[in-house]
């Protein structure tokens, strides 16, 4: 039994120990990942500040918009990461706080079987009983830690049970904001707003250069506005949100998706003399399609997150955590708790078996040496 329950207890914590990592890993990972996105976005806004097209900039209320919420999404990118890490290193300190008791008690017990065995057979009565006295007192730090582990048991469980009733009814400040916290809904929507009115912004900035600047012929005695423009007429970018109230908006005939303006648009490149002028056909000059690419590149960056930002509205980026924990890791985490518990209950009656039986062969044999040294009756 004492074997039995030592193997039960050893395979328990070593698979509950990769467990726990395993769950903190995709915590500390899914934090990261979310973390990392907030940046990203943060980059793109910064980058649409500088970003101007044959000199037209952003408007300078959208540039003060975005410099407000920069500071927003660091301040939540940094709790993000500050609240994961520090709950994970907690819990990983208390599990390898745990997992080096449970060893070193494992230890204690085979030395206190191994000594018992052999102080039984060589008779070493008075050995025997101060070895019980200390077996004793491991019985019970056993059957106390037994008593831990079940609580970790009940505890675990009710977590995950904890985490799918979240998943599938979310709500706002709950122990659970320990282990991932939710985006403050403020932040989340205000950081969405602002990605989209940037993103329409520099489309309506590329048309506005496409429509008065590279689709018109302007006379030479026009510069800056003349370089000699010439050939079919550009098409215009698609904008994926309505200027009014940003809502969303299906391309029209005539326009370019985002995803392939930049290739459209090199149709339209002419090779330019030294002084900027085209001298062959088209509408773009190599500068004016280098600015046009950089800002094709925010936009669609930007566009390209807005499923995240509205993830982080409804939370449900931590809702798709918390369900992932609940089906790939609580499982495994509820059946080595119960086998490390299972296996610290084994090796106590194993030991305290042991115990009462040293004591009655230590008694027994005792009384065999008493019998002997007894004169022989006539």
């Amino acid at each position: 039994m004492f074997s039995a329950g030592s193997v039960v207890l050893y395979t328990g914590n070593g698979k509950f120990t990769i467990s726990i990592d395993d769950t903190l890993d995709y915590v500390e990972n899914q934090a990261k990942y979310t973390s990392d996105n907030l940046k990203n976005v943060s980059n793109y806004l910064d980058t649409a500040k500088t970003v101007a097209v044959n000199s037209v900039f952003l408007p300078s209320e959208i540039q003060q918009a975005i410099d407000s919420i920069d500071k927003m999404i660091k301040s939540a990118s940094t709790t993000l990461n500050d609240a994961t890490s520090n709950n994970s290193k907690r819990i990983q300190t208390a599990v390898d706080n745990i997992g080096l008791s449970l060893i070193i008690i494992a230890a204690i017990m085979l030395l206190l079987a191994f000594l018992g065995f052999v102080f039984s057979i060589f008779g070493c009565s008075c050995c025997v009983y101060s070895l019980v006295i200390f077996g004793w007192i491991m019985v019970t730090v056993t059957f106390v830690l037994c008593g831990v582990f079940l609580i970790l048991h009940v505890a675990v469980g009710d977590t995950c049970v904890a985490m799918n009733e979240w998943a599938q009814h979310p709500a706002y400040k709950t122990a659970l904001d320990d282990i991932l916290p939710c985006l403050d809904n403020t932040t989340a929507q205000e950081t969405k707003r602002v990605a989209e009115a940037v993103t329409s912004q520099l489309a309506t900035v590329v048309n506005s250069v496409i429509a008065n600047v590279t689709n018109i012929d302007f006379p030479p005695e026009a510069a800056p506005l003349y370089f000699n423009q010439s050939g079919p007429l550009m098409p215009y970018l698609c904008n994926p949100y309505n200027g009014a109230d940003l809502t969303e908006r299906k391309c029209e005939d005539g326009e370019v998706e985002m995803s392939i303006a930049t290739e459209e648009w090199k149709k339209y490149v002419c090779e330019v003399s030294a002084s900027g002028i085209c001298i062959t056909t088209g509408r773009l000059t190599p500068a004016i399609y280098s600015q046009m690419t950089s800002a094709i590149d925010v936009t669609y960056g930007l566009y390209r997150y807005s499923p995240f930002l509205l993830s982080l509205g409804d939370c449900s980026f931590v809702r798709d955590t918390f369900t992932g924990i609940h089906k790939n890791n609580c499982p495994g985490l509820r059946l080595y708790t119960r086998w490390v518990y299972i296996g610290l209950v084994l090796v106590s009656v194993a030991l305290m078996l042991s115990l009462i039986f040293w004591i009655i062969y230590a008694r027994e044999r005792r009384h065999r040496i008493y019998t002997k040294k007894m004169p022989a009756a006539f």
